[in-house]
């Protein structure tokens, strides 16, 4: 059997891609990193938000490896800062990301899974998508994009044997926060925000391989939304229960959550061994 897995090169879709490995299938590696994605599996680069290329990339593995039985949408960017300090070149990009990159992998390679009669699919969005915040308008609208589309999905193709399911990762110690923007800042703030985020990470936050984990728990069980870490499944029952309270918190701005971010560094360098 075929998996197909896009930012296969590093973080979450490594993991997600050397799992699939592990479980026999053979596994096509999207990235634009192509060098790195042969590292995972059969390396294919391609830039989701490219729909012309993407829909060559499912007629290539169509024809090379036959309809895959899994296909892992994960390729995103990330950016942070206050709605203002976006441009209209900022979302385009995030949206053709985050969101058309995922729209792409479901619309082109969707129907060579129906047709089979069976097979799952996995858009990992993340716990954004329900934690609203004013430091990270466009990420977080677009996440939630993929957990509607993922659901609207899942209603189309229930009966035909082909699952769907978002995962929303949280907090997880990978590349992201080293390859984030941040806008609003001079490249010097930037450069700091991206070290301190990588940094703090590293120490709090699990690994990419839990993600993997949970994406494979996710095909076994054909579940619709899965938050992975406490926090990610905190913020979401709170989404549920209490809407009004995430609005409160989404007020706390990029400084605020940044000298949250800076208090836990100094906790955690504190409490290193000498």
């Amino acid at each position: 059997m075929t998996a197909v897995v896009t930012g296969a090169a590093s973080g979450i879709g490594r993991a997600t891609a050397l799992a699939l490995g592990a479980r026999g299938l053979t596994v096509i590696c999207a990235d634009l990193d192509e060098k790195g994605a042969a590292e995972a599996g059969v390396p294919y680069g391609v830039d989701v938000a490219d729909a012309a290329a993407m829909e060559r990339f499912a007629a290539w593995v169509r024809d090379e490896h036959g309809a895959p039985a899994i296909v892992v949408n994960n390729a995103g960017v990330g950016i942070g800062g206050a709605f203002f300090d976006h441009t209209v070149a900022d979302w385009r990009r995030t949206i053709d990301v985050n969101l058309m990159g995922v729209v792409h992998g479901c619309l082109f390679f969707g129907p060579q899974l129906a047709a089979r009669g069976r097979g799952h699919i996995v858009n990992v969005a993340s716990a954004a998508a329900f934690t609203p915040s004013r430091a990270l308008p466009a990420y977080c609208t677009t996440k939630a994009g993929v957990v509607m589309l993922s659901d609207c999905l899942r209603a189309e193709l229930a009966g035909t044997g082909v699952g769907v399911s978002a995962i929303c990762p949280g907090f997880i110690a990978t590349g992201i926060y080293r390859a984030a923007r941040h806008v609003g800042v001079d490249a010097a703030e930037e450069t700091r925000r991206r070290e301190l985020t990588e940094r703090v990470a590293g120490r709090l936050a699990p690994g990419p391989d839990a993600v993997a984990r949970a994406v494979i728990r996710a095909i076994e069980r054909n579940r619709p939304l899965v938050p992975v870490t406490a926090g990610a499944r905190a913020a979401y029952a709170l989404s549920r229960i209490s809407p009004r309270a995430m609005r409160r918190l989404a007020r706390a701005g990029d400084e605020d959550a940044f000298r949250h971010v800076e208090r836990l560094g100094r906790l955690f360098t504190r409490s290193r061994p000498a």
